[in-house]
């Protein structure tokens, strides 16, 4: 079935790009908000955010320099304050100073219970962890409740429309960076030019081209010996992704890169030209699968 496309609202509350945002979505009872940190006053008048939902902190872990969400639920008081009193006291909390925005999930018809998000927080957080974007903060699982099957059915249809709005919102919390490459895939690797390789004495990593950019796979080996030529650019990047790097230089995740050259000289811990240097397992360079697929496009038009 050809997948449809999606009419989304998205208004900017005070105007600017970088303020705060609700998002609605044709045929969805569901309501998102993205709100920095700084702007959480402003919203104190919105009845649908003192409503029950689900919430995501955003921001960057300041000893690691990683990518980090937190994910947690609201439920509506007797004081009548939902999602946006409990934003307020994380934001009062020392122990979460580190985001700078949150993406509040609600509803516009007011339907959630304390089950339906429990259930939510559990499924958005199993969600994120798996996909292996942001290092997830929740210290424990959240509880999944007891859900029949008819409202879990209904709940997915939520999730799958929340997954759509967060991407939009400017956060791919949910979408791994790239598909799982099986075992099987791996080993008929010689007929599969979708997925590079640099190897060379001291590296064996393997990568694929995204939307995104490039991604080098969980698996790969790299250099750990830094070259003369390594750029600062290079040894920045080893620092920010130190973690992802195991024993023998094995990665434990994947990582995603603006551009190949940036990939193979990661990799590589000094300068590289991804174009050339990334191959597939039949010998093309990434340039020459890039160049093939530009005449095969101008031949048919």
């Amino acid at each position: 079935m050809a997948t449809r496309g999606k009419s989304i609202n998205l208004f900017l509350m005070d105007g600017e790009p970088s303020g705060s945002i609700k998002c609605t979505l044709a045929n969805w009872t569901g309501v998102a908000y993205k709100i920095p940190r700084t702007e959480l006053e402003k919203c104190k008048e919105r009845d649908d955010l003192k409503q029950s939902g689900v919430y995501f902190l955003f921001g960057v872990d300041e000893e690691t320099n990683e990518s980090v969400v937190y994910v947690g639920q609201a439920g509506v008081r007797k004081n009548g304050e939902g999602i946006l009193y409990r934003l307020q006291e994380h934001k009062r909390k020392s122990d979460k100073d580190y985001w700078t925005e949150a993406v509040v999930f609600t509803t516009s018809n007011n339907s959630f219970g304390p089950t339906e998000i429990s259930w939510l927080e559990n499924r958005f957080c199993s969600l994120a962890a798996n996909a292996k974007r942001y290092s997830v903060k929740n210290g424990n699982d959240p509880n999944l409740g007891n859900v029949t099957e008819e409202k879990e059915s209904e709940l997915e249809e939520f999730v799958d429309y929340a997954k759509i709005v967060m991407g939009v919102l400017g956060h791919k919390i949910f979408e791994p960076l790239t598909e799982t490459v099986s075992n099987e895939k791996q080993d008929d690797s010689a007929v599969d030019e979708s997925i590079y390789f640099f190897k060379r004495k001291d590296t064996d990593a393997k990568g694929k081209t995204t939307s995104e950019g490039f991604v080098v796979l969980e698996g790969s080996v790299v250099r750990m010996s830094i070259r003369p030529s390594c750029p600062d650019s290079v040894k920045s990047d080893r620092e920010k992704h130190k973690n992802a790097i195991g024993e023998n230089g094995i990665l434990n995740a994947s990582i995603l890169f603006k551009s190949p050259s940036g990939a193979s000289s990661f990799v590589n811990f000094g300068s590289s030209n991804g174009n050339i240097d990334w191959k597939t397992a039949n010998g093309k360079t990434l340039k020459d699968v890039e160049n093939n697929e530009a005449e095969d496009v101008e031949i048919n038009e």
